[in-house]
Parts: C-alpha cells; sequence; structure tokens
C-alpha cells in the first residue's frame, strides 16, 4: 500500500479498511500527477452501490436471507469489471475500496474496463452444491438490470470460482433469453471461459518477479524464493519461476509452510486449492510457521495468501531483498514506510497480479468474437501486456525516483485522469 503520513503506532491500533486504503492511496498519486482536482474528488466516491437480498431455501426446507453487494467505482474507460466473493466478511465499505483498486489495476493494464467488486456475507464452506447453485442463480437475477456484458462483467473472487461463474452467466442467460457468455469472465472454456485464465494472476506475479529480479541485475539460476500462500496465485507463480531456473526453498497454506534450503520441487507439492493441506504435511525437512516464512534470508518473497501479513510488527525482520505481492493488500502502509526506509522494492499488488483481469478481458474479446484462443496464445498474449505494463512503470520509477507502488499509482491515475478530462463532466 501507499507510504502513509500516519505513525506506525497509529496504523496498526487502526487497521486500515479497503475503503480508507484505497483513499489514502488516491491523495498520495494526485501528488505525483497533474489531474483536476474535481476529477480527484470524483474517483474518491463509486459510481454506484447496489444492495440485494438474497432469499436462499436451505436443503432443510428452511428460508435464510443474505446480504449481496455490487460496487461500481469508475466506467470512464469502459465497462465496470471485478470480482464477485463469497465470505463473511463482505461489506460494502471493502467491495467500494476493492472496486477502486479494480479500476487502478485495468488502468495500469491499459484495459478498456472500469473497477467493479462485489459479493454476498456468506461463509461458502456452509453451504452444500445445490444451495451454491441456488443462492449464485438468485444473485445474478437480484444483480440482472446492473450487470451485462457492455456494462458490468463480474468475475471469480474469494470463494468462487469458474463453476459460479457458469451458473451465474447461465441465470442470466436464460432471463435474457439469448445465451450471453460475456456477462461474466473465469467460466469454464467449454462454455466461453479462456484457457490461461485460472493460473493467470499467479503467472503474472511470475512475469513480474521475472523482470524485477533481471532489473536488480540478479541472476535468476541464483535466485531463492519463498511463497507465502499456495493456492491459485502462489502455487502459480511459484512454478513458473521454478521453470525459469530460481530456487523455491519455502510454500505454505493456510496450516503452515514447509522449507527446504536446497529447494523444493513445486510441481510435486500439490496447492492448496488441489488438496488442502498438502503444503503442510508435505515431507520436507523443515516445517515452520507462516509468521516464519515471511522472514527467511531469501532473495524473493511472494505473499500470495491473504491481506495484511506485512505489518509495522515485522517489517523489520524481514530478510528478503524484494517483496512481490501476489495477494491484494499483503502490506500494510507502516510496512511500506518501513521497507521503503531500508530500501527493499515492493512490486504492488495492482500490477504484479494483474495477469486476472488481463485474461479476462481476453475472454471477454473471445467471447465477443465468439471465437476461442489457444492457451499459447493467451500466455503470449498476457506475457506482451504484462511487459508493457512493466516498462510503464519502470519509465516513472527510473525518471522520478519514487517507489514502485507510486509509480504504478501514477501510471493508472494519470490514464484514469486523462479520460475524465476528455470526456468532461454530464451537466
Amino acid at each position: 500500500m501507499v507510504t502513509a503520513t500516519t505513525t506506525d503506532d497509529e496504523t496498526e491500533q487502526h487497521e486500515e479498511s479497503a475503503l480508507e486504503t484505497a483513499r489514502r492511496q488516491l491523495a498520495s498519486a494526485a501528488e505525483l500527477v497533474d489531474v483536476d482536482e474535481g476529477v480527484i474528488e470524483r474517483l474518491n466516491h463509486p459510481d454506484r452501490v447496489q444492495r440485494v437480498s438474497i432469499p436462499l431455501k436451505r436443503d432443510d426446507g428452511t428460508t435464510e436471507v443474505y446480504t449481496g453487494y455490487r460496487a461500481q467505482h469508475d466506467s470512464v474507460r469502459g465497462p465496470f469489471k471485478g470480482g464477485l466473493r463469497y465470505h463473511p466478511g463482505v461489506s460494502e465499505q471493502e467491495c467500494i475500496g476493492l472496486s477502486m483498486w479494480m479500476t487502478w489495476k485495468c488502468a495500469v493494464m491499459d484495459l478498456p474496463f472500469g473497477g467493479a467488486k462485489g459479493g454476498i456475507v456468506v461463509d461458502p464452506k456452509d453451504l452444500s452444491e445445490e444451495e451454491k447453485e441456488r443462492l449464485t442463480r438468485r444473485f445474478a437475477e437480484e444483480l440482472r438490470d446492473v450487470i451485462g456484458p457492455k456494462h458490468d462483467i463480474p468475475a471469480p473472487d474469494m470463494g468462487t470460482g469458474p463453476q459460479e461463474m457458469a451458473w451465474f452467466m447461465d441465470a442470466y442467460s436464460m432471463q435474457e433469453g439469448e445465451t450471453t457468455p460475456g456477462v461474466v469472465t473465469g467460466k469454464p472454456p467449454v462454455i466461453g471461459g479462456s484457457f490461461g485464465r485460472e493460473g493467470a494472476p499467479g503467472r503474472s506475479v511470475g512475469i513480474i518477479a521475472e523482470q524485477a529480479i533481471d532489473y536488480y541485475g540478479r541472476d535468476i539460476d541464483e535466485t531463492t524464493v519463498a511463497v507465502q500462500g499456495f493456492g491459485s496465485v502462489g502455487a502459480y507463480a511459484a512454478r513458473y519461476l521454478d521453470d525459469l531456473g530460481a530456487t523455491v526453498v519455502a510454500v505454505s497454506d493456510v496450516d503452515g509452510a514447509i522449507f527446504d534450503p536446497t529447494g523444493l520441487d513445486t510441481r510435486d507439492v500439490e496447492d492448496h486449492d488441489e488438496r488442502p493441506g498438502m503444503v503442510s504435511g508435505y515431507d520436507a525437512p523443515h516445517s515452520i510457521s507462516n509468521d516464519e516464512l515471511l522472514e527467511l534470508d531469501v532473495d524473493v518473497l511472494i505473499p500470495a495468501a491473504v491481506g495484511n501479513v506485512l505489518t509495522a510488527d515485522n517489517a523489520d525482520d524481514v530478510q528478503a531483498d524484494l517483496i512481490v505481492e501476489g495477494a491484494n493488500g499483503p502490506t500494510t502502509s507502516a510496512a511500506d514506510a518501513v521497507f521503503d526506509e531500508r530500501g527493499i522494492p515492493v512490486l504492488p499488488d495492482i500490477l504484479a497480479n494483474a495477469g486476472g483481469v488481463t485474461v479476462s478481458y481476453f475472454e471477454w474479446l473471445q467471447d465477443i468474437n465468439r471465437r476461442q484462443w489457444s492457451l499459447d496464445r493467451v500466455n503470449e498474449e498476457l506475457r506482451t501486456e504484462m511487459l508493457k505494463a512493466w516498462d510503464a512503470v519502470r519509465d516513472q520509477v527510473d525518471e522520478r525516483d519514487i517507489t514502485w507502488r507510486d509509480a504504478t499509482y501514477a501510471v493508472a491515475l494519470e490514464r484514469v485522469g486523462k479520460a475524465h478530462g476528455a470526456r468532461g463532466l454530464w451537466p
């Protein structure tokens, strides 16, 4: 996250919400670019937030009502775009903050999308498969008036995946009277999804890590890597770097971490999504905690699990030379300040894990044109787009001597600001 002006103690006593963080980042970026103050004020607020009640008939015959949200932040560059998450912690404020991040993520990748985010306040582990399907279909119906392939395109997020997107698309299509695959992305390829979508966020983390390693004059064959969170992002990132010759010495899941200073076989370790508990139960030389993994003496640290794991409490103990964010918001503002002072570069989430929304854009294009791309083409196009974004951010770092996070937000805000300036304000 962007360096804060509050003290470490103040930041850690009051953990920033996603919305507070997003607004702080916007304010910091606004100091770096020439954007009209009126545009900045508009960007502090979402265009719209939809709150819906979703009744669900449970398998035992009882009825429960869940709350769902869809926050649409900004559409000046194109349709709203962002995930739908099923999690007990979903809130209106969180969705607004995350939708702002999506605006910046799409802009830094120069995609013709704006930002959105939504979800349902529910623990998906408490639902049967049939209940999840009924909940998803009803959610699609409740949001039908505010989504669409040319207006707002949801995608998977925490607690959802290709199957939920398939149900969502089918429910929307049935009400519209025609198959509309472009209403969501992240679907199974058999119904219009894109090959390579599931692994795209982790692959992009690997690509950005690869570029950063080279930028700082390191040999990837002599680079050690630790990955917190060996799930859908961390596993793909670890395997990408492993294939390039890096030595992945530690990975973790929610139960703990494994450590082998000589290197792990990332293909042999099943990720947490494939087999929960496999990582921490793997036969490795050393078992350590997730906290200990963050403090290993490695060249590259990839926090790819959850947010706010790098804080003022542990930032001084981090021994990595380079941090590449795989999760959304893993670094608090206070920790960011510490890393900046210590000279540890942090490659921000909205650049590093932007492969997901980028391949979602590819999927949207494939759905519009009714023509599916091969996996090789998807990966090739993804690499091209990631390198273009890397070049734009790197140029800002080199020219202005600012942090990678500040440079990333400067690129994104300048693009959004120019679009608002060109379109003007409707009376």
